[in-house]
């Protein structure tokens, strides 16, 4: 089944051939692949620590500090961490991966293998899907901006003269951040590893310093306090859980960027470092609150000892721009995997390691963010401030996940759906709750990730369905490829030494560049290739598997590419699997590679609204030119355009 386009696979040229994938995680000792994993996938989860606790006591979107509430909410956050981020995710969800790959686009793929592409149900759950992706680009926007800030805000703490310098130093290491993205991160993700690592130290150190101060905090594993706390201030309760949900932030980085590093390093790396660590310092800062509750305003910077206070300001600061790395890093990842899947117009993607493929950079994705993030971070000024909108950004994700979830598990795991309902219903319970509670904060905040993945969604939804009225218009102009070439053959015009590749939208009909060409040039060369590079439900393809080829007489053949949502299209790497696999060599000097250019005309006929048709002829007009995405030589290169309505 091909994502970007259902059509492919009822072919009458090329049948579908069944895609077997691979699996490409690094071939290294599993402690060095824990130790990498610790900087990349937990860099986010592991600063809540700076802002959750102090969210859920903050006078303007939390409750009123008590003892009760104290233990109540300290039970809370340690259940979440345990059911939400350990049972759901280390456990359940990192179950489902596509060939080894996780994320919201690859579980929706899954979902979507074994429902009919023309189905009503195929559509909503490529929504879903779809919202998910825009739901995590929105966090891509709030991450750097709340977790630089909650570590530059302990220089307040520490100099309170220096107050009113938070925000500028926050903006100058954000747009430092960015900057530096165009470098890569091959040399400078070395370092993650072993920041985070100790970052997770000190925090462990500095929850069992605190403990001492009052041990009976550690009764809070007990769940009976949360459920106590639930019942008996239900109101109350379920305002806090809006922030509660922050100790979770992060969790989907734990699927998304499994694909990098396996599941087991990021399952051990969770079990026996990140969850220990977290929970240790949660309770310590539960100790000091019962010990000192003035100490509500900050409890993680007012743990520290005096003497410590500027070095952890430091580690933190460098734990949380790691953080916003990944967020970065996963974004790009994110974006790409949304080109290929047909959601998003192309994009110049830069590769910025030899040897590390996943390694990329979107200059037009770096630089949109860095705007929002800067105009986020001013515009909120503080990390309370963004709490709400982090809350609701994140457990939406989860929400949608776990509905993705349900369909992977009865359609594809056929497990027993006594099983699936139990455990769903859990799941369900626990993330309608925290996004129903985040739900609330709308007015202090929550409505930016709305509105941002909102006008996420309208450009994706737009982008998919114009290319769909695009291609049926195209389809429905078309001529049948294989009658053409015969007819064509039977009475040939003048035919000119080289090899002309085509490169085309559908294997079964004539491109555009075919008919302008014949038309204008009245030329056919002595070799012709129609070329359709295509993009299947799995990350990764082998080479074994990658070619269809079909020989349609008179030295004509039309080929088809299949690539994996993780991999980048080259021509050159094509053509030289062409070469290897089918003994057809090829001249670069010799050959000349068709490509046909639309610009698209709105107009008011039925299909989409005016003011959509003309965003799509606008996303279309801007998108990365097919010659540059596909890294087709420019010398060897003939554009020819037309203009199409929709």
């Amino acid at each position: 089944m091909s994502i970007s386009n259902p059509e492919f696979s009822n072919s009458s040229l090329l049948k579908p051939v069944e895609i077997h994938g691979t699996d490409e995680h690094p071939k290294k000792s599993l402690p060095l692949i824990m130790l990498a994993a610790i900087g990349v996938v937990f860099g986010d989860i592991g600063t809540s620590p700076l802002y959750a606790l102090k969210e859920c006591f903050d006078p303007a979107h939390g409750i009123a500090y008590s003892r009760e509430a104290l233990f109540g909410v300290i039970s809370m956050m340690i259940w979440a961490l345990l059911i939400v981020v350990t049972l759901k995710y280390v456990f359940v969800v990192m179950r489902a991966d596509n060939k080894g790959e996780g994320g919201v686009l690859s579980l929706m793929a899954l979902a979507l293998r074994s429902i009919k592409s023309d189905s009503r149900q195929y559509f909503l759950i490529m929504v879903m899907g779809m919202l998910g992706a825009c739901m995590l680009l929105g966090e891509s926007v709030i991450t750097p901006a709340i977790s630089v800030l909650s570590a530059v805000e302990g220089i307040a703490i520490a100099t309170p003269t220096l107050a009113d310098a938070v925000l500028p130093i926050s903006v100058i290491i954000l747009v430092a951040l960015f900057v530096i993205q165009r470098f890569g991160t091959a040399a400078v993700g070395n370092l993650f590893g072993p920041i985070t690592l100790m970052w997770f130290i000190v925090l462990a150190i500095l929850g069992l310093m605190n403990i001492g101060q009052a041990p009976e905090i550690v009764s809070a594993f007990n769940p009976m306090y949360a459920l106590q706390f639930v019942v008996d201030h239900p109101l109350t309760a379920y305002i806090v859980m809006g922030a509660v949900v922050l100790v979770v932030t992060g969790v989907e980085a734990l699927y998304l960027d499994m694909g990098h590093f396996g599941k087991s390093p990021v399952r051990y790396a969770w079990l026996f470092l990140v969850l220990p660590c977290l929970l240790i310092n949660y309770l310590g800062q539960g100790a000091l609150l019962l010990a000192n509750p003035a100490a509500v305003t900050n409890p993680f910077y007012l743990m520290v000892p005096e003497w410590a206070l500027w070095p952890v300001i430091g580690l933190a600061t460098a734990a949380t721009v790691i953080a916003s790395q990944a967020v970065i890093s996963g974004a790009f990842s994110l974006v790409n995997q949304a080109i290929l899947l047909g959601f998003v117009p192309r994009m110049n993607i830069l590769h910025t390691s030899v040897s590390e493929r996943g390694q990329i950079y979107i200059p037009a994705v770096n630089w949109a963010l860095l705007i929002m993030v800067i105009v986020t971070t001013v515009e909120f000024g503080e990390s309370v401030n963004l709490a709400a909108a982090y809350g609701i950004s994140v457990s939406s994700t989860m929400l949608i996940t776990t509905i993705l979830l349900s369909i992977v598990m009865r359609r594809e795991w056929h497990i027993n759906p006594i099983i699936i309902f139990v455990m769903i219903i859990l799941f369900l319970v626990i993330d309608f709750a925290f996004w129903t509670a985040t739900l609330i904060k709308i007015k202090a905040g929550g409505w930016y990730p709305i509105a941002l993945a909102f006008l996420l969604f309208t450009c994706i939804i737009t982008w998919y369905r114009g290319r769909q009225l695009l291609r049926n218009k195209l389809i429905k102009e078309s001529i049948p490829l294989e009658m053409f070439i015969k007819n064509l053959l039977a009475h040939p015009p003048h035919r000119v030494e080289g090899t002309a590749i085509f490169l085309t939208p559908h294997i079964d009909f004539v491109p555009a560049a075919m008919l302008h060409n014949l038309k204008h040039n009245h030329v056919m060369h002595q070799r012709i290739f129609f070329l359709k590079l295509s993009t299947w439900d799995v990350p990764f393809v082998r080479d074994d598997e990658r070619l269809s080829i079909k020989d349609l007489g008179g030295n004509v053949f039309v080929v088809r590419s299949v690539h994996g949502f993780k991999e980048t299209p080259d021509v050159n790497k094509v053509i030289d699997l062409i070469t290897k696999q089918y003994g057809q060599p090829f001249d670069l000097m010799d050959t000349t590679f068709f490509l046909a250019r639309d610009a698209i005309t709105p107009s008011k006929s039925p299909g989409m609204a005016v003011w959509r048709e003309r965003l799509f002829a606008w996303m279309m007009q801007n998108a990365a030119k097919p010659s540059d995405f596909y890294n087709i030589p420019a010398n060897r290169l003939v554009e020819l355009g037309a203009k199409v309505e929709i």
